[in-house]
């Protein structure tokens, strides 16, 4: 197996694929890692993707891992937005670079993230028609919901938010255009994997599972496409046989 540290126009990513498929052009799965996290820390889940047969990259987010600028956690939940929005950004350019380099055209690509990720991955979905699969573990697929229950737990912690009430507003109306609970046809029936621990303090379980909910009418006749996973005693923190879950549901669909 082939693991080589990349960088990708601005994009810091760490690149793994069996050695047989170096130059091949097989299923990409494009995984994004968690708020404070850094791409080596889903190495179990690239690896067991690439014993599959697919070709895993795993970029760092912006203001993470390599891309880190020292800021402390309060100032780095203060630019979370900006943080996922360039990850939704910078997949567009990762797909051109794949094209561009001859490892994607004739085969399907699956975006997966946890927590930060699987919310960016959601966010995806809304904007790239092109993603064939997806798998998104303690993600949160309502942006506008998310941002304002952001605001008031800091607000109820006694942070003063350096945003005026316009600014607000401009925020929750930029990222109506991502969130997928705004226009869910857009899935279009794409293989679509969830998994959330019943006990996650951190995102909770309840709004990601009423959206599943909100699509299960529109996978009517293909319901093997569909899937959501509940841990009933997980709390933040994705088990092994969630990992391995999401694993195998991307390689059965982006080899379909």
């Amino acid at each position: 197996m082939i693991l080589n540290e990349e960088t990708w126009g601005a994009i810091p990513l760490l690149h793994i694929v069996e050695q047989e498929n170096e130059h091949k052009e097989v299923p990409v799965v494009v995984f994004f890692h968690g708020f404070t996290s850094a791409k080596e820390h889903n190495l179990h889940y690239a690896y067991n993707l690439a014993k599959k047969g697919m070709r895993v990259l795993l970029p760092d987010a912006y203001l993470h891992g390599v891309r880190e600028e020292n800021l402390d956690e309060v100032e780095l939940s203060l630019r979370f937005w900006e943080i996922v929005l360039t990850s939704i950004e910078e997949l567009a350019f990762i797909r051109k670079e794949l094209n561009d380099r001859n490892l994607l055209s004739s085969k399907k690509i699956g975006v997966a993230g946890t927590s930060m990720g699987g919310i960016t991955t959601l966010g995806a979905l809304k904007m790239y028609e092109w993603i064939d699969a997806a798998a998104v573990m303690m993600g949160a697929a309502g942006f506008v919901e998310l941002a304002k229950a952001q605001i008031k737990q800091f607000e109820s912690e006694g942070f003063k938010l350096p945003v005026t009430k316009n600014e607000r507003e401009k925020l929750f109306t930029d990222l109506a255009q991502f969130d997928i609970t705004k226009n869910q046809s857009v899935l279009n029936q794409r293989p679509l994997f969830f998994w959330h621990g019943k006990n996650d303090p951190v995102v909770p379980y309840r709004p990601m599972y009423k959206f599943y909910e909100a699509i299960k009418d529109d996978y009517e006749n293909v319901p093997d496409r569909l899937r959501f996973v509940t841990d009933k005693v997980a709390a933040h923190a994705v088990t092994r046989a969630g990992m391995l879950s999401s694993v195998n549901w991307l390689a059965s669909h982006l080899y379909e």
